[in-house]
């Protein structure tokens, strides 16, 4: 994500909060209570802009502290107590070759942000930030706070809308039309929030981020599905919740709702006592999976010399030329000069001679060409090319398709019935026929002495 766009979503973020938090209390509550101060206006706003002034604190702390980043210095002590994660393979620590540093315990590089964080959960794009080690407990105060504003300001504009039903108070049209835009706007925030928020106080109970709960249940799926045995998680979960709770709200469970320092420097986390002696990497990989070839560096690529190439540069040996039909030709007729069945770019094309470089192949079979016998009467012979890439036939001009598409339609017996009028049968002698033979001035006379 860019600067800019970073900073457009915390902008959007904090006008949807704002709206949300103070058109109710100017636009339906100040003129439900008649614009003047009373004791039962303050009861019901002073607790609301409480909500609302500690929401905006933790976001503006979410936003504005750094999640916790790998000191340039830092390296892995082998001889701590509490051990260091290592990597199965190499058995050295984790390395990150991006930010090309060592990755202390739950680290994790983050591609928006590009570098390494500590222990991180996710990056989140409504605080332009990663969710780390240090700014966890903001986050997680802000959504607790979201829900409870949301609650309170739902609860607050559903009370004057029952009383305006209850005591025949109506609202104004500018108080209905807040009305509705605040439900718009609070409900969907609330439902969204509310779950997102439920699924970060299970992880805060059990002392886990967001990417350690994908990498468990993708271990789960693994072990479900018999791919690899079961594997415990590398670092102490069951601490207890309220140790789970203390190592990121604070120890002093009054404090939780207020902004604190996280316990620790997010460098050092208790590994868990593992069963396997050889050790296993976290996340495990899925066996079954396909392993990439790490990149040569010293790889450049280059274009082939002819593009009918088949695997490492060779010629396709299923790409023959063939002659899948021939029209029967009549006796007499000119036969066409012959054709190359490959295009002038193929490695077969033989130009000099102008002749196939395979030989084109003869059908034996008389009752093919008996069968276009009577439809290619007088026509040239068709070649058809036929390879890994398809089929390749000579252009073919349009009103000669479309000419032979209409005789082939109509050709087809059953699909049309044509309409052959007889013609009148004229006869041989008569008055009829001596009259028709008659001049004009001849008939004038004829018809003046009868009348």
């Amino acid at each position: 994500m860019g600067r800019l766009t970073g900073r457009l979503f915390v902008f959007f973020t904090t006008c949807l909060i704002s709206f949300i938090a103070y058109s109710p209390q100017i636009f339906i509550i100040w003129p439900w209570y008649g614009r003047e101060f009373s004791i039962e206006l303050l009861t019901l706003l002073v607790p609301f802009n409480i909500l609302v002034g500690l929401l905006l604190w933790n976001y503006s702390l979410c936003v504005r502290t750094d999640p916790g980043g790998v000191p340039p210095s830092w390296q892995p002590n082998p001889n701590d107590a509490d051990g260091y994660e290592v990597k199965k393979l190499t058995r050295g620590p984790r390395y990150c070759r991006a930010c090309e540093c060592y990755k202390p315990p739950r680290a994790h590089h983050c591609r928006q942000c590009k570098r390494c964080v500590l222990r991180m959960d996710h990056h989140c794009p409504w605080v332009n930030n990663c969710v780390g080690h240090f700014n966890y407990g903001h986050f997680v105060r802000f959504l607790f706070y979201v829900d409870l504003a949301c609650s309170y300001h739902l609860a607050m504009v559903t009370r004057r809308v029952l009383y305006s039903t209850s005591f025949w108070d109506e609202p104004s049209g500018r108080e209905l039309i807040f009305i509705v835009l605040n439900f718009a706007t609070c409900i969907p925030v609330l439902l969204a929030v509310g779950i997102f928020s439920l699924y970060h106080f299970y992880a805060l109970l059990g002392n886990s981020t967001t990417i350690e709960g994908w990498e468990k249940d993708k271990v789960a799926t693994l072990v479900r599905r018999g791919r690899i045995r079961e594997i415990k998680f590398p670092y102490v979960s069951n601490l207890g919740m309220r140790r789970n709770i203390e190592s990121m709200l604070g120890p002093n469970p009054l404090m939780w709702c207020c902004p604190t320092v996280p316990q620790g420097n997010g460098l050092r986390y208790p590994l868990a006592d593992g069963d396997d002696p050889t050790g296993e990497e976290w996340p495990p990989r899925d066996p079954e999976a396909y392993t990439y070839p790490e990149a040569d560096p010293k790889h450049q690529f280059q274009l082939p010399s002819s593009p009918w190439t088949f695997e490492n540069g060779s010629l396709n040996p299923e790409l023959r030329p063939s002659t899948t039909r021939r029209r029967k030709t009549p006796t007499g007729a000119q036969q066409p000069a012959p054709r190359a069945p490959v295009p002038p770019y193929h490695p077969d094309y033989d130009g000099d001679s102008g002749t196939a470089a395979y030989p084109a192949l003869e059908s034996d079979d008389d009752s093919d060409d008996d069968e276009y016998a009577e439809n290619g009467a007088g026509r040239p012979r068709e070649f058809l090319r036929r390879g890994s890439e398809g089929y390749e036939v000579r252009p073919i001009d349009r009103e000669t398709m479309l000419r032979r598409y209409v005789e082939d339609r109509t050709a087809e017996p059953g699909r049309y019935q044509l309409y052959v009028p007889n013609p009148p049968s004229e006869p041989d002698s008569g008055p009829e026929v001596e009259e028709e033979s008659m001049p004009l001035s001849e008939k004038l006379e004829m018809w003046r002495t009868e009348v």
